[in-house]
Protein backbone atom coordinates (compact mmCIF):
# COMPACT_ATOMS: atom_id res chain seq x y z
CA UNK A 1 0.00 0.00 0.00
CA UNK A 2 1.32 3.56 -0.95
CA UNK A 3 2.69 5.83 1.88
CA UNK A 4 0.39 8.70 2.35
CA UNK A 5 2.15 12.09 4.27
CA UNK A 6 0.20 13.05 6.90
CA UNK A 7 2.66 16.12 7.17
CA UNK A 8 2.46 18.93 4.92
CA UNK A 9 4.67 20.61 1.43
CA UNK A 10 7.05 23.20 2.62
CA UNK A 11 5.84 26.54 1.45
CA UNK A 12 7.23 29.19 -0.73
CA UNK A 13 9.51 31.67 1.08
CA UNK A 14 8.34 35.28 1.50
CA UNK A 15 12.24 36.82 1.81
CA UNK A 16 15.61 35.68 2.63
CA UNK A 17 15.10 35.03 6.64
CA UNK A 18 12.31 32.03 5.38
CA UNK A 19 14.41 31.15 2.56
CA UNK A 20 17.23 30.05 4.39
CA UNK A 21 15.35 28.28 6.87
CA UNK A 22 13.28 26.21 4.47
CA UNK A 23 16.70 25.62 2.58
CA UNK A 24 18.08 24.33 5.44
CA UNK A 25 14.83 21.89 6.60
CA UNK A 26 15.06 20.33 2.82
CA UNK A 27 19.11 20.23 3.87
CA UNK A 28 20.80 22.25 1.73
CA UNK A 29 22.11 25.76 2.39
CA UNK A 30 23.30 28.03 5.51
CA UNK A 31 21.18 29.29 8.02
CA UNK A 32 19.85 33.21 8.03
CA UNK A 33 22.41 35.28 10.10
CA UNK A 34 21.84 37.72 12.65
CA UNK A 35 21.68 40.92 10.69
CA UNK A 36 19.09 39.10 8.01
CA UNK A 37 17.38 38.02 11.37
CA UNK A 38 17.26 41.80 12.80
CA UNK A 39 16.29 43.71 9.19
CA UNK A 40 13.18 41.77 8.90
CA UNK A 41 10.02 43.13 10.04
CA UNK A 42 8.89 41.81 13.24
CA UNK A 43 5.54 41.02 12.10
CA UNK A 44 5.83 40.90 8.58
CA UNK A 45 6.03 37.61 5.99
CA UNK A 46 9.06 37.10 6.04
CA UNK A 47 9.97 36.84 9.91
CA UNK A 48 6.59 35.48 10.50
CA UNK A 49 6.71 32.52 8.14
CA UNK A 50 10.42 31.54 9.32
CA UNK A 51 8.66 31.39 12.68
CA UNK A 52 6.09 28.91 11.51
CA UNK A 53 8.71 26.94 9.72
CA UNK A 54 10.32 26.62 13.15
CA UNK A 55 7.45 25.90 15.56
CA UNK A 56 5.80 23.10 13.04
CA UNK A 57 8.84 20.73 13.46
CA UNK A 58 7.29 20.49 17.48
CA UNK A 59 3.71 19.74 15.60
CA UNK A 60 3.24 17.36 12.29
CA UNK A 61 6.35 18.35 10.47
CA UNK A 62 6.74 18.85 6.90
CA UNK A 63 6.60 16.23 4.17
CA UNK A 64 10.40 15.34 3.63
CA UNK A 65 12.02 17.43 6.51
CA UNK A 66 13.52 14.35 8.93
CA UNK A 67 11.91 14.45 11.96
CA UNK A 68 15.35 14.84 13.68
CA UNK A 69 15.72 18.67 13.32
CA UNK A 70 13.28 18.99 15.61
CA UNK A 71 16.07 19.20 17.81
CA UNK A 72 18.56 20.42 16.09
CA UNK A 73 21.14 22.80 17.43
CA UNK A 74 21.69 24.95 15.26
CA UNK A 75 17.89 25.79 14.14
CA UNK A 76 17.25 26.01 17.38
CA UNK A 77 19.57 28.98 17.80
CA UNK A 78 18.00 30.60 14.88
CA UNK A 79 14.72 29.83 15.81
CA UNK A 80 15.28 31.70 18.72
CA UNK A 81 16.98 34.81 17.39
CA UNK A 82 13.71 34.86 15.47
CA UNK A 83 11.87 34.42 18.76
CA UNK A 84 13.86 37.48 20.25
CA UNK A 85 12.70 39.38 17.26
CA UNK A 86 8.54 38.94 17.67
CA UNK A 87 9.22 38.80 21.36
CA UNK A 88 11.06 42.29 21.65
CA UNK A 89 8.34 43.64 19.36
CA UNK A 90 5.40 42.54 21.37
CA UNK A 91 6.74 43.79 24.35
CA UNK A 92 7.71 47.27 23.08
CA UNK A 93 3.88 47.83 20.97
CA UNK A 94 1.70 45.64 23.53
CA UNK A 95 -0.16 48.48 25.66
CA UNK A 96 -0.48 46.00 29.22
CA UNK A 97 -3.29 46.31 31.57
CA UNK A 98 -2.03 47.46 35.02
CA UNK A 99 -3.35 44.08 36.69
CA UNK A 100 -5.10 40.58 35.57
CA UNK A 101 -8.20 41.80 36.46
CA UNK A 102 -8.04 45.36 35.09
CA UNK A 103 -7.05 43.08 31.31
CA UNK A 104 -10.21 40.34 32.22
CA UNK A 105 -13.07 43.51 32.98
CA UNK A 106 -11.94 44.96 29.57
CA UNK A 107 -12.25 41.03 27.72
CA UNK A 108 -15.83 40.91 29.66
CA UNK A 109 -16.80 44.26 27.87
CA UNK A 110 -18.19 43.94 24.42
CA UNK A 111 -17.20 47.01 22.23
CA UNK A 112 -19.55 49.39 21.94
CA UNK A 113 -18.65 50.39 18.03
CA UNK A 114 -18.84 46.39 16.96
CA UNK A 115 -16.07 46.98 14.02
CA UNK A 116 -14.45 43.58 15.07
CA UNK A 117 -14.02 40.75 11.92
CA UNK A 118 -16.83 39.02 13.79
CA UNK A 119 -18.98 41.75 13.63
CA UNK A 120 -18.15 42.63 10.27
CA UNK A 121 -19.23 39.29 9.08
CA UNK A 122 -22.16 39.16 11.12
CA UNK A 123 -24.09 42.14 9.84
CA UNK A 124 -22.19 43.00 6.18
CA UNK A 125 -20.19 40.02 5.30
CA UNK A 126 -20.26 37.90 1.80
CA UNK A 127 -19.77 34.37 1.12
CA UNK A 128 -16.25 34.62 -0.15
CA UNK A 129 -14.97 36.46 3.02
CA UNK A 130 -16.58 33.97 5.29
CA UNK A 131 -14.58 31.21 3.16
CA UNK A 132 -10.77 33.11 3.10
CA UNK A 133 -11.79 33.55 7.20
CA UNK A 134 -12.13 29.81 7.49
CA UNK A 135 -8.73 29.13 5.04
CA UNK A 136 -6.65 31.97 7.29
CA UNK A 137 -7.69 30.42 10.13
CA UNK A 138 -7.43 26.71 9.44
CA UNK A 139 -3.68 27.21 10.30
CA UNK A 140 -4.91 27.14 13.95
CA UNK A 141 -8.77 25.11 14.15
CA UNK A 142 -7.29 22.56 12.26
CA UNK A 143 -4.84 21.77 15.30
CA UNK A 144 -6.94 23.30 17.95
CA UNK A 145 -5.85 23.44 21.50
CA UNK A 146 -2.25 21.74 20.64
CA UNK A 147 -0.48 24.71 21.33
CA UNK A 148 -1.85 25.36 24.99
CA UNK A 149 -1.59 21.42 25.80
CA UNK A 150 2.05 22.75 26.26
CA UNK A 151 1.66 23.92 29.14
CA UNK A 152 -0.14 21.06 31.25
CA UNK A 153 3.39 19.73 32.48
CA UNK A 154 3.95 23.24 33.63
CA UNK A 155 1.34 23.82 35.86
CA UNK A 156 0.07 21.82 38.86
CA UNK A 157 -3.15 21.56 41.35
CA UNK A 158 -6.18 23.79 40.29
CA UNK A 159 -4.35 25.47 37.49
CA UNK A 160 -3.58 22.20 35.99
CA UNK A 161 -6.70 20.41 36.73
CA UNK A 162 -8.98 23.31 35.12
CA UNK A 163 -7.06 23.45 32.01
CA UNK A 164 -6.91 19.51 31.90
CA UNK A 165 -10.49 20.03 32.19
CA UNK A 166 -10.89 22.68 29.11
CA UNK A 167 -8.21 20.61 26.97
CA UNK A 168 -10.56 17.62 27.31
CA UNK A 169 -13.58 19.13 25.87
CA UNK A 170 -11.14 21.11 22.91
CA UNK A 171 -10.50 17.08 22.02
CA UNK A 172 -14.59 15.89 21.98
CA UNK A 173 -13.85 14.53 25.58
CA UNK A 174 -13.04 11.22 24.27
CA UNK A 175 -15.02 11.21 20.86
CA UNK A 176 -13.25 11.59 17.48
CA UNK A 177 -16.30 13.18 16.07
CA UNK A 178 -16.71 15.77 19.05
CA UNK A 179 -12.65 17.16 18.58
CA UNK A 180 -13.14 20.79 17.59
CA UNK A 181 -10.05 19.84 15.12
CA UNK A 182 -12.54 17.87 12.76
CA UNK A 183 -15.46 20.03 13.34
CA UNK A 184 -13.80 22.73 11.76
CA UNK A 185 -12.98 20.36 9.06
CA UNK A 186 -16.41 20.06 8.46
CA UNK A 187 -16.91 23.54 8.57
CA UNK A 188 -14.47 23.77 5.70
CA UNK A 189 -15.93 21.00 3.32
CA UNK A 190 -19.44 22.95 3.81
CA UNK A 191 -17.35 25.42 2.42
CA UNK A 192 -15.82 24.13 -0.19
CA UNK A 193 -12.36 24.40 1.19
CA UNK A 194 -9.79 21.45 1.32
CA UNK A 195 -9.51 20.34 4.66
CA UNK A 196 -5.72 18.70 4.20
CA UNK A 197 -3.08 19.95 7.45
CA UNK A 198 -1.44 22.73 6.42
CA UNK A 199 -2.78 23.26 2.57
CA UNK A 200 -3.11 27.40 3.01
CA UNK A 201 0.01 28.36 5.18
CA UNK A 202 0.65 29.72 1.62
CA UNK A 203 -2.55 32.09 1.15
CA UNK A 204 -2.52 33.26 5.18
CA UNK A 205 -1.12 36.84 5.89
CA UNK A 206 1.21 37.85 7.81
CA UNK A 207 -1.10 38.67 10.48
CA UNK A 208 -2.40 35.50 11.12
CA UNK A 209 0.59 33.42 11.26
CA UNK A 210 1.63 36.12 13.84
CA UNK A 211 -1.30 34.90 15.83
CA UNK A 212 -0.51 31.51 15.28
CA UNK A 213 3.49 31.66 16.41
CA UNK A 214 1.80 33.67 19.38
CA UNK A 215 0.34 30.33 20.93
CA UNK A 216 3.59 28.60 19.71
CA UNK A 217 5.59 31.04 21.19
CA UNK A 218 4.24 31.03 25.05
CA UNK A 219 3.47 27.23 24.79
CA UNK A 220 7.05 26.13 24.04
CA UNK A 221 8.31 28.11 26.92
CA UNK A 222 8.16 26.89 30.32
CA UNK A 223 9.24 30.71 31.20
CA UNK A 224 6.60 31.68 29.20
CA UNK A 225 3.83 29.60 31.00
CA UNK A 226 1.80 32.60 32.57
CA UNK A 227 1.81 34.13 29.30
CA UNK A 228 0.05 30.86 27.51
CA UNK A 229 -3.04 30.88 30.51
CA UNK A 230 -3.54 34.90 29.69
CA UNK A 231 -3.38 33.94 26.01
CA UNK A 232 -5.77 30.91 27.08
CA UNK A 233 -8.04 33.32 29.38
CA UNK A 234 -8.42 35.86 26.14
CA UNK A 235 -9.42 33.34 23.89
CA UNK A 236 -11.94 31.66 26.12
CA UNK A 237 -13.43 34.74 27.36
CA UNK A 238 -14.19 36.52 24.41
CA UNK A 239 -15.02 33.27 22.25
CA UNK A 240 -18.40 32.65 23.17
CA UNK A 241 -20.03 36.32 21.84
CA UNK A 242 -17.53 36.06 18.64
CA UNK A 243 -18.80 32.68 17.77
CA UNK A 244 -22.36 33.93 18.71
CA UNK A 245 -21.80 36.60 16.00
CA UNK A 246 -19.95 33.91 13.65
CA UNK A 247 -22.61 31.63 14.06
CA UNK A 248 -25.21 34.45 12.38
CA UNK A 249 -23.00 35.08 9.83
CA UNK A 250 -22.70 31.47 8.68
CA UNK A 251 -26.40 30.83 8.76
CA UNK A 252 -27.03 34.67 6.90
CA UNK A 253 -24.47 33.40 4.14
CA UNK A 254 -25.91 29.58 4.09
CA UNK A 255 -22.40 28.85 4.76
CA UNK A 256 -24.16 25.26 5.67
CA UNK A 257 -24.79 23.19 8.94
CA UNK A 258 -21.49 22.06 9.96
CA UNK A 259 -20.37 25.76 9.71
CA UNK A 260 -22.99 26.57 11.94
CA UNK A 261 -22.53 24.04 13.78
CA UNK A 262 -18.79 24.52 15.21
CA UNK A 263 -19.86 27.69 15.87
CA UNK A 264 -22.69 27.03 17.67
CA UNK A 265 -21.09 24.55 19.91
CA UNK A 266 -18.26 27.26 20.82
CA UNK A 267 -20.72 29.36 22.10
CA UNK A 268 -21.67 26.91 24.66
CA UNK A 269 -18.98 25.13 25.40
CA UNK A 270 -17.04 28.01 25.65
CA UNK A 271 -19.27 29.95 27.94
CA UNK A 272 -18.72 27.14 30.41
CA UNK A 273 -14.95 27.48 29.65
CA UNK A 274 -14.85 31.12 30.49
CA UNK A 275 -15.57 30.38 34.58
CA UNK A 276 -13.09 27.55 34.23
CA UNK A 277 -10.29 29.57 33.27
CA UNK A 278 -11.00 32.64 35.08
CA UNK A 279 -11.44 30.75 38.98
CA UNK A 280 -9.41 27.83 38.21
CA UNK A 281 -6.62 27.87 35.98
CA UNK A 282 -5.79 31.40 36.63
CA UNK A 283 -6.83 31.70 40.29
CA UNK A 284 -4.79 28.37 40.80
CA UNK A 285 -1.78 29.46 39.17
CA UNK A 286 -1.54 32.96 41.08
CA UNK A 287 -2.55 30.99 44.20
CA UNK A 288 0.68 28.82 43.67
CA UNK A 289 3.09 31.37 41.73
CA UNK A 290 1.64 35.23 42.42
CA UNK A 291 4.82 36.55 40.75
CA UNK A 292 3.16 35.47 37.29
CA UNK A 293 0.90 37.81 37.57
CA UNK A 294 2.54 40.14 35.22
CA UNK A 295 3.23 37.45 32.65
CA UNK A 296 -0.78 36.37 32.67
CA UNK A 297 -1.33 40.49 32.16
CA UNK A 298 0.96 40.60 28.97
CA UNK A 299 -0.73 37.44 27.48
CA UNK A 300 -3.59 38.80 27.58
CA UNK A 301 -2.85 41.84 26.16
CA UNK A 302 -0.52 40.62 23.45
CA UNK A 303 -3.31 38.29 22.35
CA UNK A 304 -5.16 41.31 21.50
CA UNK A 305 -2.93 43.13 19.81
CA UNK A 306 -1.88 40.40 17.26
CA UNK A 307 -5.56 40.14 16.57
CA UNK A 308 -5.99 43.82 16.14
CA UNK A 309 -3.06 43.58 13.91
CA UNK A 310 -4.98 40.54 11.89
CA UNK A 311 -8.19 42.65 12.08
CA UNK A 312 -7.27 45.31 10.49
CA UNK A 313 -5.59 43.74 8.05
CA UNK A 314 -8.85 41.67 7.07
CA UNK A 315 -10.94 44.23 7.06
CA UNK A 316 -8.93 46.69 5.51
CA UNK A 317 -8.80 44.16 2.57
CA UNK A 318 -12.71 43.40 2.60
CA UNK A 319 -13.52 46.93 2.84
CA UNK A 320 -11.61 47.55 -0.48
CA UNK A 321 -13.43 44.56 -2.27
CA UNK A 322 -10.13 42.73 -2.34
CA UNK A 323 -9.19 39.24 -1.25
CA UNK A 324 -7.01 39.03 1.68
CA UNK A 325 -4.63 35.84 1.03
CA UNK A 326 -1.59 35.90 -0.26
CA UNK A 327 -2.78 33.36 -3.46
CA UNK A 328 -5.85 32.51 -4.71
CA UNK A 329 -7.86 29.28 -2.83
CA UNK A 330 -9.31 27.29 -5.33
CA UNK A 331 -12.97 26.10 -3.54
CA UNK A 332 -14.33 22.72 -3.78
CA UNK A 333 -18.13 22.50 -4.81
CA UNK A 334 -19.65 23.98 -1.58
CA UNK A 335 -22.05 22.63 -0.01
CA UNK A 336 -24.49 26.12 -0.60
CA UNK A 337 -27.03 25.23 -3.39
Amino acid sequence: MPHVSQEPRLPSARGPVSAAVAEYLRGSGPLPGHAEIADAAAYGDDLQLALYLCYELHYRGFDGVAPDLEWDPDLLRTRAAVEDRFLSALRADTAVHESVDAAIAELLVEPVDGSGVSHYLRKEGELWQVREYAAQRSLYHLKEADPHAWVLPRLWGRAKAGMAAVEFDEYGGGRADRVHAKLFADLMTDLGLDTTYGRYLDAACAELLATVNLMSLFGLHRSLRGALVGHFAAVEITSSPGSRRLAEAMRRTGAGPAAEFFYDEHVEADAVHEQVVRHEVIGGLLAEEPQLAADVTFGIDATGHVEDLLAARLLSEWRAGRSSLRSPVDMESPHIS
